[in-house]
């Protein structure tokens, strides 16, 4: 049995304009231990879905369908049920940590916090705990620094104490929602491989929010490519980068620069992405598409294909493909 199961989520938002629909029938599931990228530009429909996950969304946000953590159906749980699980069997790393940490209490105060609610320690064991995380996070002198404010730490050095709070309980599932937003390229990289690492060592199965697909590609078992709150397309990493069959996969790689062929050509996707108050008629990448009939007019259905892929697409995948 699958760790966690999505089956046909939606989520609707309340706007001043009407219904803002932010996904639309999305299904997913991912193992014990098993990595998944979801990728997309802004706008697709990622964080939100990670946020229903969590039983975090806006109080005007409303949901449909099923999500089942290990067994226990979350859509529809009360907040009591959601806290015994978030933190303890679900962690979230999110975008920024300046916003995410408590800028009025120290560092040590906030991850004390979550082991002594969750894990009923004392303050003392808590922080001995804590600083052993802190170190394996790689951050210097942790026995020192965890008693400083969070601005007094790096962008870089304040993700890593994020993700040191995230496993503090070592859950069972990990969600990072674009956990190197912000940082340059070389600590993106020291974070990607830190999360690889501990990943391997807990064990823990993780989602991976990100518009970056070269993180992806070194992270990632799996990738599931949304665009307008939909599944575009989904496969392992490798097969997807290989050969990508739906044309918004074909885009996004296209804006990506290649290290390994100088002559290659970045093209940018025209257009922008979809006011999803007032969604397109059929395939939400269908004003943008270069392969785009009139038949694309009625969404096409995800379709499963060479026994552990899927795609939407009416073009045949030859045709994409080529």
């Amino acid at each position: 049995m699958s760790l966690l199961t999505i089956k046909d989520l939606s989520v609707t938002f309340d706007g001043e304009d009407g219904p803002v629909h932010a996904v639309n029938n999305l299904s997913l599931s991912i193992d014990k231990g098993q990595t998944l990228g979801i990728v997309g530009e802004s706008g697709s429909g990622k964080s939100q879905t990670a946020f229903s996950i969590m039983g975090l969304l806006a109080s005007n946000g409303r949901t449909s369908g099923s999500v089942v953590f290990d067994g226990q159906e979350l859509l529809g749980a009360t907040q009591k049920q959601l806290n015994q699980l978030r933190a303890r069997r679900i962690a979230m790393i999110f975008q920024d940590p300046m916003t995410s940490l408590n800028p009025y209490m120290r560092i040590s105060d906030q991850m004390t916090e979550v082991l002594r609610l969750h894990k009923g320690l004392s303050k003392t064991d808590a922080l001995a705990e804590c600083v052993r995380m802190l170190d394996a996070v790689k951050i210097p002198a942790a026995a020192e620094r965890i008693r400083l404010y969070p601005h007094e730490f790096s962008g870089g050095m304040r993700q890593r104490v994020m993700i040191a709070m995230s496993l503090l309980c070592r859950p069972d599932l990990l969600i990072a929602d674009e956990p190197t937003t912000a940082l340059d390229v070389t600590v993106q990289a020291q974070i990607m491989d830190l999360l690889n690492d501990l990943q391997r060592e807990f064990g823990m199965a993780t989602i991976l929010i990100t518009h970056d697909l070269g993180v992806v590609a070194g992270f990632c078992e799996r990738v599931l490519v949304m665009y307008g709150g939909r599944v575009m397309e989904e496969a392992p990493t490798d097969p997807l980068f290989e050969t990508p069959t739906h044309p918004y996969t074909r885009g996004l790689l296209g804006a990506v620069p290649r290290v390994d062929d100088e002559d290659a050509i970045m093209t940018a996707i025209p257009g922008n992405p979809p006011n999803m108050a007032a969604p397109p008629e059929g395939c939400p990448f269908r004003p943008r598409c270069d392969f785009a009939g009139e038949d694309c007019r009625v969404m096409p259905p995800l379709v499963p294909f060479d026994g552990d892929r899927a795609r939407a697409c009416h073009r045949p995948v030859a045709e994409v493909a080529a």
